[in-house]
């Protein structure tokens, strides 16, 4: 256990009391044990008539703890970790904003807490209303005739628009070849498409960092099923002639996916299956308040036009007078997608966000997460390169271009930023701009912090200029010092 403290900083890192915690094996005890069972009372198991290939031939070595050793472990490595409850978290792409409590609350309510999928349709009619109405509140938001819930991710949204995007064609006669992927899309779209058997075809952005209709027009054929546009994309600029390029797919007999993750930038503003997308996922932990990564259980509900509709995955739910049922026999459809009905503790959160805030509020959300990134991006522009000069909307990009002649560059940006007390931004994505910081404040964040952030930024800068060896060694007040990235990708350590 070691004391540090720190004066340079004025953001909210670590200081104090930081713990060196070893791992959970290197505390075991041989005999230490957190429980204690009592006596069988029914007869044991036999497991010699299970087959030889799926049974362990020695004991699992797991360790031995006591309850308090686990307790504190556990809290130990809890106080390494940041977040969003702790400080700006301003990771671009990612949307990591603070979500309010009240939709935890929520989905602890007995009623949904204690419900079960193998429960019996009539015990679950309020599940089903609630999931009935959440498809109808994200078809309004975004423009879309339908909407499933089932999908447990973005990345999973996105595989599953893509499957009933070949399922339309194919029930046309011919699932085509290839789909259109602009350079300013995020990286799963590639990977959803090249699941789903396509080849991909990359579409060079124009010297504005937006998607050019004359370049779309020269890659498409007969042959192309789609076109995956991220929108706004991924320098946060709006794509403002996306309307014309749907028209040219569609032209073709093409259709357009729209990668919805950045949606908090358009609530109550655009509704893109308005003016020409065909499928679109909602991530959910970026938009309406569900918790973010962390392996856990997501959502990334799609929407789709009415073309499309006959191919969503099953269950479809339905209403009749009063009493909600699922529908399992749709000829066309993909199939199912997802064990039971989702990951249903995600979707009463997102139904909880939506109902608090209300469509004037989601609009608000907006109109703040598009200040706030513009206000950033107009401090940081007169220290920070900023490649493209078109106003963006959720999130902005910076560059290193202004500090590479002292020998520094993002990653040296990034590190020394948590030494001031910040979560550094997304690095070295977009892959189309060398050296990139792309930042997205959200729309949680108030000015003073913003400021703090800002400040932190520009004062980094500074030190680039009068002392860059300062930045080649940061950071040197976090827990660990800078790490051997490369080599911690090339050999990790998988045990103890």
């Amino acid at each position: 256990m070691t004391q540090r403290t720190d004066t340079t900083r004025t953001g909210p890192g670590t200081v104090g009391l930081l713990f060196e915690e070893p791992t959970v094996f290197e505390q075991s005890v041989p005999g230490r044990r957190g429980f204690r069972f009592g006596k069988l009372d029914v007869p044991p198991l036999d497991y010699s008539a299970l087959p030889s290939k799926i049974t362990r031939k020695e004991g699992a070595c797991l360790p031995e703890l006591t309850e308090v050793d686990v307790a504190r472990h556990f809290t130990r490595i809890s106080m390494q970790n940041y977040s969003n409850d702790i400080g700006v978290y301003p990771l671009g792409s990612c949307t990591m904003k603070y979500n309010p409590k009240i939709a935890n609350r929520t989905v602890s309510l007995p009623g949904f807490a204690r419900s079960h999928p193998f429960m019996d349709l009539e015990a679950l009619q309020g599940n089903l209303e609630l999931c009935s109405e959440l498809q109808r509140y994200l078809a309004e938001i975004s423009g879309m005739d339908a909407v499933t819930l089932w999908p447990a991710a973005g990345s999973h949204g996105e595989l599953v628009g893509m499957m009933m995007i070949r399922a339309y064609h194919e029930s046309h006669g011919n699932p085509r070849k290839t789909v259109l992927i602009p350079d300013s899309a995020h990286g799963t779209n590639p990977a959803s498409a090249a699941i789903c058997h396509y080849n991909v075809v990359p579409i060079k952005s124009d010297k504005d960092g937006l998607l050019d209709p004359h370049e779309v027009e020269k890659h498409m054929n007969e042959d192309v099923a789609a076109i995956m546009v991220t929108n706004p994309n991924t320098l946060g600029i709006f794509e403002e002639r996306f309307q014309t390029v749907t028209e040219i797919v569609h032209a073709k007999g093409g259709l357009v996916y729209a990668d919805g993750a950045n949606l908090n930038a358009l609530l109550g503003v655009v509704k893109l299956g308005k003016i020409g997308a065909d499928v679109m996922h909602f991530n959910l932990h970026k938009t309406f308040a569900t918790p973010h990564g962390g392996g856990g259980p997501g959502a990334g509900p799609v929407g789709v036009v009415k073309r499309l509709e006959p191919f969503l995955p099953t269950p479809i739910i339905q209403k009749n007078g009063n009493r909600f049922t699922l529908e399992a026999h749709r000829p066309q459809s993909i199939g199912r997608v997802k064990a039971f009905w989702g990951n249903f503790g995600m979707l009463v959160r997102a139904y909880t966000y939506i109902r608090e805030y209300g469509p004037d509020g989601l609009r608000d959300i907006t109109h703040m997460a598009v200040l706030n990134a513009n206000y950033i991006r107009k401090r940081l522009e007169k220290t920070y390169h900023v490649p493209y000069s078109k106003p963006v909307l959720h999130e902005c990009i910076v560059n290193d271009k202004h500090l590479t002649q002292y020998g520094v560059k993002t990653l040296d940006v990034a590190k020394r930023l948590m030494d001031y007390g910040y979560h550094p931004p997304t690095v070295y994505f977009p892959l189309i701009v060398p050296g990139a910081m792309m930042i997205e404040p959200t729309e949680t964040e108030s000015k003073d912090q913003i400021d703090q952030f800002c400040d932190a930024m520009i004062k980094i800068a500074e030190e680039a200029k009068t002392n860059p060896q300062l930045l080649k060694d940061a950071p040197k007040h976090t827990f660990r010092r800078r790490l051997d990235e490369v080599r911690a990708a090339r050999e990790p350590k998988l045990k103890a």
